[in-house]
């Protein structure tokens, strides 16, 4: 009996000692969730829209347990969060819409023929950090494309037309003393001889240099050079760059 009760005993205490094991095992219940607030944040320096999709994601990228909105025609960003991740996003926000940098680019366009120059047009444009800009100067001129003929009417064509001229399309990337300039320049005319295809279908010359370089506020770089088409003159291109806020 005396046996019998010990190991009565012995697995009683060895009872306790699980369930007290067992108890202090257990994880401790977790916190309340921290309340969630709305706020919405208005940019003002980003013009693109693409930019405004960049910040958005690297919003949701960075705060994936929040609710990041876009609203595009407003510019404004929406976030519902905790406000710790409020304030994180807000931090952000402040990081990449800041005031850019606008810089004047003057493009020189020099007309050379044998060695020496026999005229000269500059072209100004004002371009902010991390954006593009186009300026045309030309005409726009009709081109017959087709004709129609209805049994009561009289034939009538079709026409649509076309920029002739130059054209110019720059993009500034970076904001310190020395920028990356991504440029594409365009010239076009419409030539004497016919194509021969119609009596309105006209032969249209056209140049074009695109080229990407590194600018020094204040040094003319030359982009490069085109020869015109038909003739024996070509042009050199040159541009200098000067930050104006």
């Amino acid at each position: 009996m005396k046996a019998l009760r010990a190991a009565v005993t012995k697995a009683c205490s060895m009872g306790l000692l699980l369930l007290n094991s067992s108890a202090w095992a257990q994880p401790a219940s977790t916190e309340a969730k921290s309340p969630e607030e709305v706020r919405t944040f208005f940019l003002t320096n980003v013009p693109e829209a693409n930019e405004a999709e960049d910040i958005l994601t690297d919003l949701r990228n960075m705060l994936p347990q929040s609710h990041v909105y876009l609203v595009s025609s407003r510019g404004a960003i929406s976030i519902r969060g905790s406000a710790d991740e409020i304030e994180r996003a807000q931090k952000v926000i402040s990081d990449l819409d800041r005031n850019r940098k606008v810089f004047r680019l003057a493009y020189s366009i020099t007309e050379m023929e044998g060695g020496k120059a026999t005229g000269a047009r500059r072209v100004e444009l004002t371009v902010p950090a991390n954006a593009k800009c186009v300026v045309k100067e030309g005409s726009r001129e009709p081109l017959v494309i087709g004709s129609m003929k209805q049994e009561s009417e009289k034939p009538s064509s079709q026409v649509q037309y076309i920029d002739v001229g130059l054209s110019i399309e720059a993009t500034i990337e970076g904001s310190g003393d020395a920028v990356r300039l991504r440029t594409t320049i365009e010239e076009s005319s419409i030539a004497d001889e016919k194509s021969g295809l119609g009596v309105q279908d006209p032969v249209i010359h056209q140049t074009k240099l695109e080229g990407v370089g590194t600018l020094t506020q204040g040094k003319p770089v030359v982009l490069g050079s085109l020869d015109i088409p038909g003739t024996t003159r070509r042009e050199v291109i040159e541009v200098v760059s000067e930050q104006v806020q």
